[in-house]
C-alpha cells in the first residue's frame, strides 16, 4: 500500500440493509443456505481456543476442486474484498495504470488508489476488444460483471488472457456470482488472479471466506503476502464444508436459472428496462429510482441504487431469490411505475 495515497481515498458503498424486516434485494446474496452448516459453525466454534495452522489444507483441497486448479495455487482470504486488496498489492506499483470495467464494483478502483495506481475505466462491452495490455501493469476483469450481470463469451475471454500474458500484463478476474452460472472459472489460467466468494453463493456473506487462486509466480507473489491466520476456525470449517455441497449448488443454479428470465420478461412488462443477465444479478433502469426505492421499501422489500456506479444514472439493481419474494417484489415494483 502507498502511504502517500491513503489520505485521499475513501470507503464506497455496497448493497445491504440493517433493517432486518425487509426482503433483500440488495445484495448478490443466496437466500438458502445448505443444511447441516449451523452444526458445523457451532463445532468450529469449540476448537476457537486455540491456534490453528496457517496451511488450510483441507480448505485449499476444497476449493481447488470447486473451481478446477491444484491446491498449491489457491490462497485463503477473508472474502472477495480482502483478496483483491491482495491481487493488487502484488501487481500494482504506484503510478501504473490499470484497466478496468465500467461499470464495475468501486472497491476496484479504492484499492489500486490505494497502492498508488491510476483506473482506466473502459466501458464493460468494449473492454475485450480495444484495451491493448501493454499499456497497462494489470487488467481487472468482472466476470459475471457486477452490476450488469452478464458474462464475457469464454473464447473471447481466454483470447484477452492470451492476449495479456503475452505482454507479461496480470489479469486479474472477479468471480464472486460464478457460483450462481455453470461457466467454467478461470482459475489455474497462467496470468490470471482468479478471485472468489464462498459465502455469497452459500448464503452466509458476512462470514467472509473467499480465496485467490493464480499459478507460478503470482501465486506464489500472492502466497507470501497473504496475511496469517486470515481465516477464523468457524470460517474455514464452514466454508471447506459449503464447497463440498454439490446438490445444494445445483439446485441454486436451476432456480436462478428459472427465475431469472421470469423476472427479467416481468420487469419488461412493466415497462422497465431490464438489461441481460447470465447470474444472480439483475439490472434494470427506472425512470424514476427514488419512488423505486421507496415504493419497494414500503412494500419490505430493500433494493440497490444502482446510480452510484459508473455510467450509471437511472438504474437499480436486484437479485433472483425465491419465487414467491420474486413474485411480490414485482408486485411492488409494479406500484412504482
Amino acid at each position: 500500500m502507498d502511504p502517500g495515497s491513503v489520505s485521499d481515498v475513501d470507503h464506497v458503498t455496497h448493497g445491504g440493509t440493517a433493517d432486518h424486516s425487509l426482503v433483500d434485494f440488495s445484495t448478490g446474496s443466496n437466500p438458502e443456505r445448505p443444511s447441516g452448516l449451523a452444526g458445523v459453525y457451532e463445532s468450529a466454534l469449540s476448537t476457537s481456543r486455540r491456534y490453528s495452522l496457517d496451511d488450510y489444507s483441507g480448505f485449499r483441497v476444497a476449493a481447488a476442486e470447486f473451481v478446477g486448479c491444484n491446491p498449491d495455487e489457491v490462497v485463503p482470504a477473508a472474502g472477495v474484498i480482502e483478496a483483491m486488496r491482495l491481487a493488487v498489492g502484488v501487481t500494482v506499483s504506484p503510478g501504473d495504470s490499470v484497466a478496468l470495467p465500467a461499470p464495475c464494483c468501486g472497491e476496484y478502483a479504492r484499492e489500486i488508489r490505494l497502492q498508488g495506481g491510476e483506473p482506466v475505466h473502459v466501458p464493460h462491452d468494449r473492454l475485450l476488444e480495444t484495451v491493448d495490455p501493454a499499456e497497462h501493469a494489470t487488467v481487472i476483469l468482472s466476470y459475471p460483471a457486477n452490476p450488469l450481470g452478464t458474462a464475457y463469451p469464454r473464447d473471447e475471454l481466454r483470447a484477452f488472457i492470451d492476449d495479456c500474458r503475452r505482454a507479461d500484463t496480470p489479469v486479474i478476474v472477479d468471480e464472486s456470482y460464478l457460483g450462481f452460472t455453470r461457466l467454467p472459472s478461470t482459475a489455474g489460467l497462467d496470468g490470471v488472479i482468479a478471485l472468489h466468494s464462498v459465502t455469497n453463493v452459500f448464503g452466509v456473506p458476512s462470514l467472509r471466506a473467499g480465496f485467490a487462486a493464480a499459478t507460478g509466480d503470482l501465486g506464489d507473489r500472492l502466497s507470501r503476502a497473504r496475511c496469517t491466520w486470515v481465516l477464523s476456525a468457524p470460517a474455514v470449517e464452514v466454508a471447506t464444508f459449503c464447497l463440498k455441497q454439490d446438490d445444494f449448488l445445483e439446485a441454486t443454479r436451476d432456480r436462478v436459472e428459472r427465475e431469472r428470465p421470469r423476472i427479467i420478461a416481468g420487469l419488461d412488462r412493466l415497462g422497465y428496462d431490464p438489461h441481460p443477465a447470465d447470474s444472480t444479478l439483475v439490472l434494470f433502469r427506472a425512470a424514476d429510482v427514488d419512488r423505486v426505492l421507496h415504493e419497494t421499501r414500503r412494500r419490505g422489500f430493500a433494493v440497490r441504487d444502482a446510480r452510484d456506479y459508473q455510467r450509471l444514472d437511472s438504474h437499480v439493481r436486484i437479485n433472483v431469490r425465491r419465487p414467491d419474494e420474486n413474485d411480490r417484489l414485482l408486485d411492488a415494483l409494479a406500484e412504482a411505475v
